[in-house]
């Protein structure tokens, strides 16, 4: 399970450290691709494999599950870490998160999210508000 969060900078090639406590979970490859909120999703080879055995089994009659895979899947590109423990971010990717120099690296349960530092303080201030309330409305059990 991965969760924290990590502050990082990346490179002037595009690498970027991933924090020490997530490596053995995402393993030798991974995938980086487009996440929601304008940040990147790295997923385990294992969970990227589950999850595109769930995004295979939508009807590609569907005009939003074509778009969906299209955006998901178009994005993706296998990674692996070098001798000091990063990863190249592709362009494309840094591009779409508007990742320059500081990014957030942070757990969440099956994958790792990067954000810049930017967005993740205004997503984070934003959220934060309603936390609450987006609790109430989706989460069953008590804490």
């Amino acid at each position: 399970m991965f969760m924290g969060e990590h502050h990082h900078n990346v490179d002037d090639k595009g690498r970027m450290i991933i924090p020490s406590r997530f490596r053995d979970g995402l393993g030798e490859t991974f995938v980086m691709t487009r996440g929601m909120d304008e940040c990147l999703f790295i997923y385990p080879m294992e969970e990227w494999e589950r999850l595109e055995s769930r995004l295979k089994s939508l009807p590609f009659t569907k005009k939003d599950a074509r778009a969906f895979t299209r955006f998901f899947f178009s994005g993706a590109a296998e990674c692996e870490l070098d001798k000091q423990g990063r990863v190249s971010i592709p362009s494309t990717l840094r591009r779409y998160a508007g990742i320059q120099k500081e990014c957030v690296v942070i757990g969440v349960s099956t994958r790792v999210e990067v954000w810049s530092r930017e967005k993740w303080e205004v997503y984070f201030e934003e959220s934060r508000e309603s936390f609450s309330d987006i609790a109430e409305n989706i989460v069953d059990f008590d804490f």
